[in-house]
């Protein structure tokens, strides 16, 4: 008699689990054709109509090293909100960081500024539930993304992975920063990450706005529009940018579709880094023909210290075509790596959200900023450089002489790829 609500459960768990470990659209497949480089207009007018928003001019850039560059600048900006503050991002936990910046969201809330704080409910597990109090009693609104909730048993495993705040809709912050302990100081040890922040004025903080009205108009049903959201921004720069996102139910592609683009088109160097580095075969083999035909190609990424191993065995498990074909690969070795850059023929700087494994280009909700800016590439190429003086490189002959016992795990951390 209970053959059958037995097989009923088994089976919905599986269609359960199924759903939440594919993003349900057609991944790409085949490899990009090299048709131009980096320094031809066709390559700035592709990468603005194939990923969403077309680059804009007129931004202004600021680059916010570690954390005692990064929370400061995020907490005047707060402060200096006159209309509205919208805020979203992946990690929150507890700690005086994490406390500052609930006091300063609500205090701005209590001047009747209008607050929308966006919150992934994975990743503000570790929350203090009286930060989410405070803001609510402010007159914050304040919404944790996919909440379990019998509606969205298939979506438990889309996370918002965005790191996202605007204020006024003149100026926004983005990069890998999450609002947690190890993320203050200057990196100056173990204990405190090494990650960039981006501060950014223009009319581009308009597309990191409507980044952040996608999820919230997902979460809520409720659109927030007009000039306290989307004003009319002057002129703040010369730089070109543009912001676009991806998340399994929309465009889940777009960020390895962005990467890729960005790889065939280099020319001259390619430089990577990346907090979590698990490429598939078809982003391998487009780093690898990078190589062969003459660009520089270095990756940095964590060491030893690192907050999942599981990802640094299944990443080190891939590096044998790159190491062979050239790539320059460095493990970062004073603490936790979290930045998250692409920095292409000294011209394109990608950051945002986005690490390269599989979960940031198919399962998350993820969102990067373009911008195709000479001088402020080569601030970040100098920046890089510094950070592989603190890097030891990791030769073929090295990898290849690896403990047996890590070439024994490396073979099972595979089976996780579309997880990790």
């Amino acid at each position: 008699m209970l053959t059958i609500p037995i097989t009923a459960f088994v089976t919905l768990v599986i269609i359960l689990v199924i759903a939440n470990l594919s993003s349900g659209e057609k991944k790409i497949e085949h490899k990009i054709d090299r048709l131009y480089a980096s320094d031809d207009p066709q390559f700035l007018r592709s990468m603005g109509l194939l990923l969403g928003p077309p680059v804009i001019s007129g931004n202004r850039f600021e680059m916010l090293l570690n954390g005692d560059r990064i929370f400061p600048s995020m907490l005047e900006g707060i402060r200096s909100a006159r209309r509205t503050i919208t805020f979203e991002t992946f990690i929150y936990w507890s700690g005086e960081i994490g406390e500052q910046i609930a006091q300063a969201l609500a205090d701005e809330a209590r001047e009747g500024i209008a607050v929308h704080v966006l919150l992934d409910w994975v990743g503000s597990s570790k929350m203090d539930k009286r930060y989410l109090n405070l803001l609510r009693d402010a007159g914050a609104e304040v919404i944790q993304y996919h909440k379990p909730h019998w509606t969205g048993l298939g979506r438990m495993n889309d996370r918002t992975h965005r790191k996202l705040l605007v204020i006024d809709g003149h100026v926004g912050f983005t990069g890998g920063v999450g609002i947690a302990p190890e993320w203050t100081g200057h990196a100056q040890d173990e204990k405190h990450w090494r990650d960039t922040h981006f501060r950014v004025e223009g009319p581009v903080v308009g597309h990191m706005q409507a980044v952040f009205m996608d999820n919230w108009v997902k979460a809520t049903g409720n659109v927030l529009h007009g000039p306290d959201y989307f004003p009319d921004v002057e002129p703040m720069g010369d730089g070109f940018a543009h912001m676009f996102s991806s998340s399994p139910s929309g465009g889940s592609d777009d960020m390895q579709l962005m990467y890729l683009m960005a790889i065939t088109a280099a020319t001259h160097s390619i430089h990577l880094a990346s907090a979590y580095f698990v490429p598939d075969k078809l982003t391998i083999n487009a780093i690898v023909e990078a190589a062969k035909r003459g660009v520089e190609v270095r990756i940095i990424m964590p060491g030893k210290r690192i907050d999942t191993h599981t990802v640094r065995e299944a990443s080190r498990a891939c590096w044998g075509d790159l190491l062979r074909a050239g790539v320059e690969i460095y493990e970062y070795q004073p603490t936790m790596f979290h930045c998250k850059l692409l920095v292409v023929d000294e011209y394109l700087v990608s950051v945002g959200s986005t690490n390269f494994d599989s979960r940031s280009f198919k399962l998350n909700d993820e969102a990067n900023l373009n911008i195709y800016d000479r001088d402020f590439a080569r601030q970040q190429t100098a920046v890089f450089a510094d950070d592989i003086k603190k890097s030891q490189q990791i030769t073929l002959d090295a990898w290849m002489h690896r403990p047996f016992t890590e070439k024994l795990i490396e073979k099972f951390v595979p089976l996780l790829d579309t997880q990790l």
